[in-house]
């Protein structure tokens, strides 16, 4: 056993059981000469030819319902053909139809209207003070409703926090801040930002207010670009909207000046200032009234997901598979940023799909196939909420319950040489043996989640299965460099602050290459592992995840 493998999982926070099981030596071995030729398959000019295709100018961001997304599919779909992947989507092609729908807001027919108790009304201007967000569920709705503020909006009973607590919000518009409280771990605060309209409805919400918090990722300008691009859903069998909720009559975000405006003339214990500073925020009603009117145009639009399969070759376990996820969607044409309108999406996500395609040239490589078979799944409409592969989780080509794993691979960080690595998901599974000793094979060191804040857990395609309780994997880079005049966390901030889901997203960057087959080597011995070892991965013992959807699980 490697010397890193046991202070890999260590570093992981990993304990009891599985802090156990890392002093067993693993028991398939990476140190063979078929793993060799698979590692050795894997080429740095690979992952730069697959993102100069998928981020050129021609395929104009690759937006759904494109001819861009229609060219980047195509791509996807011959490269898996040229490596010898069975078609694994519907009717014996790679294709799996994922049906959406785009909602646009009709600017036109939106306003926002503040009505003190005390003094006149304030009128909100558009991309100033407030931005609607589409509604997927109706192209008109209207709600006049009193605002309480309810802090981040989060109800996290194993936490002991519920921003709820003794307040009366039916029939009412609830204000809340962005994110969830810094004190929560990493993914739990992650999993609770995304779930809070949700929690908004099961109060009897009508309308939800959001604020940004002081550490929020996302800018005002970068806000109103995302705005503006629109929303999707995908449809079900009966043409329904999945995860919409039509009890909300409007979800509004306002701009510090708009905030300011809400938060007028009250006292200082519950000034905006103190709102935006306090740890845990107080709850209160405020002394307003709002009027949101929200018009939103609908537009159904033909979409799917590439899927790909290498079939296993264990007569016992070929029917279970591991699963490999990346997007190749991305924003299409939007607001010009310094008179470029095309959003390429090269890191995000002409990289993963790079790295997906290599991983599937690893096991391509192969002598034999792993035990269990492999899927390769490249999916749309990540950039709208993970819906390609929420599609395909809720829906999959295969029999859902013998999805036995997923790893995702999404804008992993190819500007620095990669030292160390962020493997989200792996400590509320036995995922984390598998990463443990790819991360201790490849020399890797493993470090926690750098930026809570950008709750990144749950913003890949991973997270689609986690929903169905399958666990599931997103590995970033981590910050270390191997130059101390550099900070590897503010290159990173700094990326996401200037560059990212901006037109600067292209080809011009200075990509480490190699770094992405590295990235591409990790993933392809973690699945390996998992595709090689007899038992399937399990959720840790009264994991937080495993609780809340493992159950879904087949025993």
């Amino acid at each position: 056993m490697h010397r890193f493998f046991t202070s890999t999982l260590l570093c992981l926070g990993l304990a009891g059981n599985v802090l156990a099981q890392a002093t067993i030596p693993p028991s398939v071995s990476l140190q063979t000469p078929a793993v060799t030729q698979a590692l050795e398959a894997i080429r740095p000019h690979g992952i730069e030819a697959h993102m100069t295709f998928l981020a050129d100018d021609l395929l104009r961001g690759r937006q759904p319902g494109t001819e861009g997304f229609a060219l980047a599919s195509r791509y996807m779909e011959s490269q898996f053909k040229a490596l010898g992947l069975t078609p694994a989507g519907e009717e014996g092609t790679y294709l799996q139809a994922v049906p959406l729908r785009k909602a646009e807001v009709v600017e036109a027919g939106c306003a926002m209207q503040v009505i003190p108790k005390k003094g006149e009304p304030v009128v909100f201007t558009y991309d100033e003070e407030y931005l609607v967000s589409p509604d997927l569920a109706a192209t008109a709705s209207e709600v006049t409703a009193p605002v309480v503020f309810v802090g981040f909006g989060v109800t996290a009973p194993e936490l002991r926090h519920d921003d709820y607590a003794k307040l009366d919000v039916s029939g009412k518009i609830v204000a809340m801040l962005s994110g969830a409280p810094a004190s929560f771990p990493s993914d739990q605060r992650a999993y609770y930002s995304s779930t809070k309209l949700e929690n908004a409805v099961a109060h009897g919400a009508v309308g939800v207010i959001n604020l940004s918090s002081r550490d929020s990722p996302r800018s005002w300008d970068s806000m109103v670009r995302r705005t503006k691009q629109g929303a999707f859903r995908w449809l079900d069998a009966e043409g329904q909207p999945n995860r919409t909720h039509p009890e909300l009559k409007a979800v509004v975000s306002v701009s510090s000046a708009g905030a300011a405006a809400l938060f007028a003339d009250l006292p200082k214990s519950k000034s905006l200032d103190k709102v935006l500073s306090a740890e845990v925020p107080p709850r209160f009603a405020l002394p307003v009234t709002c009027t949101i009117r929200t018009q939103s145009r609908h537009t159904l639009i033909p979409s799917n997901n590439v899927v790909g399969l290498l079939p296993g070759s264990d007569p016992d376990l070929k029917d279970e598979y591991v699963v490999y996820v990346a997007h190749f969607d991305h924003f299409g044409v939007g607001v010009a940023v310094d008179g470029d309108s095309i959003y390429n999406g090269a890191h995000d996500n002409a990289s993963g799909s790079a790295i997906l395609l290599e991983v599937a040239r690893g096991f391509a490589a192969l002598p034999t196939p792993p035990r269990r078979s492999i899927l390769f799944l490249a999916v749309t409409a990540e950039e709208w909420g993970l819906l390609g592969s929420d599609y395909f989780a809720s829906n999959p080509t295969v029999p859902q319950e013998n999805l036995v794993a997923t790893i995702a691979m999404d804008m992993p960080f190819l500007f620095l040489p990669l030292l160390d690595i962020v493997p989200y998901g792996a400590d509320h599974s036995s995922i984390a043996t598998a990463v443990g000793q790819a991360a201790d094979f490849l020399q890797l060191g493993i470090s926690p989640d750098p930026m809570p804040e950008q709750v990144l857990f749950i913003r890949s395609d991973h997270f689609s299965f986690i929903r169905q309780g399958i666990p599931a994997l997103f590995v970033k880079a981590g910050s270390q460099t191997d130059d101390p005049a550099i900070d590897g966390k503010q290159v990173n901030l700094d990326w996401r602050g200037q560059v990212y889901h901006t037109p600067k997203d292209d080809m011009t960057q200075a990509f480490d290459f190699e770094a992405g087959a590295k990235h591409a080597r990790l993933d392809f011995l973690t699945g390996y592992l998992m595709a090689q070892e007899t038992p399937r991965p399990t959720w840790n013992a009264g994991d937080f995840f495993g609780g809340k959807f493992g159950q879904r699980r087949p025993e």
